[in-house]
């Protein structure tokens, strides 16, 4: 390249691409549990009857039997879709249209990136590449699932602030793009140290947290229940294990709608 005074220098070198070397085995909680431990779970033998078992999968978990699944209790699922905007599941369709066929109520979640690109874009291409929400009654609205860093910093570099505004701009998205608010998957230890608890989404994104212990325990600030809780990553069944905060029909109304839900 010519500069002024004539001399040569070497082009500006091209930004690093973003490493997804570990997406294929990045899922919702892996961190959480890398970083937080497992304490134990939920006594499933005197499980709140107002309790609604169901599933989370990602490539990672493989193929998955969901009629078993529905014969041992599942009646929802979330499906990882994609990561950042750079990784889409390899095995979503088969594990998302799987699950619509043996009558489980279905979802798709995004892995954030912070580190890679802004929410508003990741919101688009979550939406693009599985993640858009269908008015059927069977297909549950997407959910940002936000946690700890798979490649280094926990908060991915950002501030509280910053953190706190990247996730507004997802979730401002889809609701633009989709006419429904996208759920918040996250962990209450990693919400305090990475959006400096933020109370700004309690009023508007249904929360699912993931706590691997007896108890759901504490909640982020702004939220006063959780709607999803992850409360196992083992137990023999697909992928992990969540109970929705509710009866079946509760489940069935998130997947309605705004009216449905409300």
């Amino acid at each position: 390249m010519l500069v002024p005074g004539g001399l040569l220098t070497a082009p500006a070198s091209a930004a690093p691409a973003a490493d997804y070397s570990l997406a294929g085995d990045t899922y919702a909680g892996a961190q959480i549990a890398a970083h937080e431990g497992v304490h134990g779970g939920p006594d499933l033998a005197r499980a709140d009857v107002d309790q609604t078992l169901g599933h989370d999968v990602s490539g990672h978990t493989g193929a998955v039997d969901w009629t078993a699944a529905s014969g041992s209790g599942a009646r929802f699922a979330y499906v990882k879709a994609t990561e950042g905007t750079g990784f889409v599941n390899p095995q979503f369709g088969g594990q998302y249209d799987g699950a619509h066929a043996a009558g489980i109520i279905r979802g798709a979640y995004h892995f954030a990136r912070p580190d890679v690109s802004g929410g508003a874009e990741q919101a688009e291409y979550f939406i693009a590449h599985g993640g858009a929400w269908r008015g059927d009654g069977k297909t549950l609205p997407g959910a940002l699932d936000i946690e700890y860093n798979p490649y280094g910093d926990a908060c991915y570099g950002k501030s509280p602030a910053d953190m706190t505004n990247w996730i507004a701009d997802f979730t401002r998205t889809y609701l633009a793009k989709e006419g429904r608010s996208a759920l918040i998957y996250t962990s209450t230890t990693w919400w305090k140290r990475c959006t400096g608890n933020t109370n700004r989404f309690g009023d508007t994104d249904p929360l699912w947290l993931a706590r691997y212990a007896p108890q759901i325990g504490e909640l982020p600030a702004g939220w006063d229940k959780q709607s999803i809780w992850q409360f196992s990553r083992t137990g023999g069944l697909p992928g992990d294990q969540n109970y929705y905060n509710g009866p079946f029909n509760r489940v069935q109304a998130l997947a309605s709608g705004p009216s449905a839900a409300a």
